[in-house]
């Protein structure tokens, strides 16, 4: 097979080996036990991890070093795995020289304590930007993804990408979700907004929705302080191919993605429309004003 796949043929390749890894997430959802908290992380979302989390990552591996030997991988669980070391490289390459990317569960506190809205998130990533993302949600039987400059779809977890339809969330709840380190804007869009604070309003006994509610229509937008290439970073690009709104926290272009640090773009603002990302774009710069 060729060291050069395309996008397509990696995620049609991938999908049958990410379905099982839905079926066993979502079997062992209610009987896991927790590892460990990672050392890495300042809050109690990076801190989680589970047996799913490195189990998952360890078949996809498996796949991907048995099917495209020579492709970039990069797992979140990198540390925690045995075969890092066998792939080629665990960076981002230069143009065509695609790296993998894998969340093998987003959400791991939200999986911990039963919610429904984890995901497992795998990526492929070109020198500038994303070339392709899907989201499997095992809990609630679907998956989303993306293909640069092809859209974005949804599906059942019964169907192949080309039975998925096109994704319309054009009709977004008035909800905003705030990020990690992003509460201190909420006061800004409350008048307009069901504002969500991801790190003040989460319980482990009511699920609120979680950074993917951009695709189900439960958020109309998000602010987010780091978006992370393994999952926020990869979610709005899904939602940029379906139309959305997706910028830097100043209203800037996304950079390109060699040019970040960290595997991480910077803060983003996604957004629905026009006058929802206005709506968090003048928050964001009455709040850096107030700072001033």
């Amino acid at each position: 097979m060729s060291t050069k796949p395309t996008t397509r043929l990696i995620l049609e390749t991938l999908l049958p080996h990410l379905k099982v890894a839905a079926a066993y997430a979502n079997v062992l959802q209610p009987k896991i036990a927790a590892l460990p908290a990672k050392e890495q992380g300042n809050n109690f979302f990076s801190a989680a991890l589970t047996d799913a989390d490195v189990a998952i990552q360890n078949l996809v591996e498996v796949v991907l070093l048995g099917t495209f030997p020579d492709i970039r991988f990069y797992g979140e669980e990198y540390e925690s795995s045995n075969n890092t070391k066998y792939f080629r490289a665990t960076e981002l390459g230069s143009e065509g020289d695609y790296l993998v990317t894998l969340d093998p569960i987003d959400g791991t506190k939200f999986y911990m304590d039963g919610h429904s809205n984890y995901q497992i998130i795998l990526s492929i990533l070109n020198a500038d930007e994303f070339e392709a993302v899907i989201a499997i949600s095992p809990a609630q039987n679907i998956y989303f993804y993306a293909l640069r400059g092809e859209g974005a779809f949804k599906g059942t977890l019964d169907m192949n990408l080309e039975a998925c339809a096109p994704l319309d969330i054009t009709s977004a709840k008035p909800s905003i979700l705030l990020g990690w380190g992003m509460n201190s804007i909420a006061h800004l869009l409350k008048d307009r907004y069901k504002v969500i604070d991801i790190a003040t309003d989460y319980s482990s006994d009511i699920q609120i929705p979680n950074l993917n509610g951009i695709l189900s229509g439960d958020l109309s937008g998000a602010v987010i302080k780091s978006g992370k290439f393994l999952d926020s970073a990869a979610l709005a690009f899904i939602a940029k191919e379906a139309g959305w709104i997706v910028t830097t926290l100043d209203g800037s272009t996304l950079p390109p993605l060699h040019t970040c640090q960290n595997y991480s773009l910077p803060g983003l603002i996604v957004a629905a429309s026009k006058s929802v990302h206005q709506d968090l774009l003048e928050a964001m710069q009455s709040f850096r004003s107030a700072e001033c």
